[in-house]
């Protein structure tokens, strides 16, 4: 069995990557009431601050930072993977290992997480996190994607609201804004 090592920083702020087990689904944004319920439900039972998020149709990334004194993310995405899994009725393809282990083929076992190291380091993935619908080619401007902490981004001041707009990825990759 791999030894999966993390970094876990009681208080610290973490970049996440989370897919499904299907990458070509839509499934994130078709059943995005779902997801924002699960994450609800994740968050009051173990609270957490949301930095920023991006879902797409296959995957997600956020940023969040965890209450001082607890440094326990992996709770947090059982809950909310849990939480969606159990909502939806058992269609999906389940290879022998999944009906072994009784889990359900919705999500990837595994999913990536980044310690945030500094300003920089959290900057560099807050900015991806918002120009991902547009890299992946879901839309040709930021702004138009719903699904996204963009738009309080922009009410917050952080982004004005042509941010990676016309420019696309291009714009944003060489900082020719």
């Amino acid at each position: 069995m791999p030894d999966y090592r993390r970094a876990r920083v009681p208080g610290a702020t973490y970049f996440f990557t989370v897919n499904l087990h299907d990458r070509t689904s839509d499934l994130l944004v078709r059943e995005i009431g779902l997801l924002r319920a699960s994450v609800r439900a994740a968050r009051q039972r173990h609270p957490f601050h949301i930095d920023a998020w991006v879902v797409l149709p296959d995957h997600m990334h956020c940023l969040w930072t965890l209450p001082s004194g607890d440094a326990n993310f992996a709770l947090r995405w059982q809950v909310i993977k849990f939480g969606f899994s159990r909502s939806l009725p058992a269609i999906e393809a389940r290879s022998a290992v999944h009906i072994r282990r009784r889990e359900r083929g919705i999500w990837q076992r595994r999913y990536w997480e980044h310690l945030i190291r500094d300003d920089a380091d959290y900057q560099r993935h807050f900015d991806y996190i918002h120009i991902n619908p547009l890299k992946h080619g879901h839309v040709t401007r930021v702004a138009d994607w719903p699904f996204s902490t963009f738009h309080r981004a922009v009410r917050d001041g952080v982004y004005p609201p042509s941010w990676a707009g016309e420019g696309g990825v291009e714009e944003w990759v060489t900082g020719e804004a």
